[in-house]
């Protein structure tokens, strides 16, 4: 896939993601890396930029195969930006496919 198409769309992934339950960062990764072939490298720093503009709290958590665990918990202002990123994504998906479809039929 397209690595422009991926970046655009990852902020309404993991914001999408974080919508009813709380994640861990490498969590998000791989719920993400089994539909859109992404490097978690990429995952990290948007979780950081997120978090520092308030779409996130986050919180440690005690696991059983390891050390504590990260956890992002959306905020209201991160539950406001998931409602407007996805209404931007509704006009824009339909746009392309009211375009595909005149252009190609299908």
């Amino acid at each position: 896939m397209n690595v422009q198409f991926k970046k655009g769309v990852l902020e309404l992934c993991v914001l999408s993601l974080l919508y009813k339950k709380d994640r861990y960062g490498y969590e998000l990764v791989q719920k993400i890396s089994n539909q859109i072939a992404i490097s978690e490298g990429s995952v990290y720093p948007l979780l950081r930029r997120l978090t520092k503009e308030g779409y996130f709290t986050t919180y440690l958590k005690e696991s059983t195969e390891g050390p504590s665990r990260k956890y992002y918990q959306l905020t209201l202002q991160g539950r406001e930006r998931l409602d407007n990123l996805l209404q931007e994504w509704q006009e824009f998906t339909s746009g392309v496919n009211q375009l595909i479809k005149e252009g190609v039929g299908q």
